[in-house]
């Protein structure tokens, strides 16, 4: 006879989850390019006219697509990104001065929201020594070579997108939408998944999870999923 789970179900509703997305909070994002980043949840939060966000994640989407939408909103007053040339708005508002933007070579930055992840205060790496990456840094000497010390990043809220959940939480990302989500979700005080399907506990292949239920305390359906028979 199957093992029935009866743990906390993390399901909950979009107007719940934008309870806790407010003016000024610091976000972090999963994704690559809009692929991983969760839509319904940016659509949430453009409708609910949250402002003043500061946005931590790979890069700024397309002007009309991922995290982009936020950002073409003029909704950021900072972004921290490896790249923001995918979306032209982000480059415009930016020499314009209406959005900072603070730029962090990718695998340093996938590091950082690691070691935020795990409660490290930082990293350290010798990528940008000698350059303008330098300014304002810290620096250290380890057996006579030099590296910056970049510091850990963490976020009030962080949100992933993922192809599969439980009621615990777990999570099971679809190809490239794992780039970053796993990172994302591991360093945000509070994580907030969207999925496109939710199935009853225990249905997970274990050996498919890429982020664990500890790391997530809310699980919502992207738009348009049927989920309330996952938890009975």
């Amino acid at each position: 006879m199957k093992q029935v789970i009866t743990k906390k179900n993390k399901i909950m509703t979009m107007e719940e989850a934008l309870e806790h997305i407010f003016d000024g909070c610091t976000l972090m994002y999963g994704g690559f390019g809009g692929v991983g980043t969760p839509p319904t949840l940016v659509q949430g939060i453009l409708a609910k006219g949250v402002r003043e966000l500061t946005l931590i994640g790979n890069d700024a989407g397309f002007p009309d697509i991922g995290i982009g939408r936020l950002v073409t909103a003029e909704r950021a007053k900072k972004v921290i990104a490896s790249h923001i040339g995918s979306n032209p708005n982000a480059g415009r508002l930016m020499t314009e001065g209406k959005l900072k933007v603070e730029f962090s070579p990718q695998g340093t930055l996938a590091e950082r929201i690691r070691a935020g992840g795990v409660g490290l205060g930082g990293i350290f790496v010798d990528v940008g020594i000698g350059t303008i990456a330098e300014e304002g840094k810290d620096k250290i000497v380890i057996e006579e070579k030099e590296y910056l010390v970049e510091t850990a990043l963490t976020a009030e809220i962080s949100i992933v997108h993922a192809k599969k959940a439980d009621p615990l939480g777990n999570l099971v990302y679809d190809k490239t939408a794992c780039n970053f989500n796993p990172l994302v979700a591991m360093a945000g005080a509070f994580t907030i998944a969207e999925v496109e399907e939710i199935v009853p506990a225990g249905e997970l292949d274990p050996e498919c999870i890429a982020t664990p239920g500890i790391y997530v305390d809310m699980v919502i359906p992207t738009k348009g999923v049927n989920w309330k028979w996952a938890w009975q």
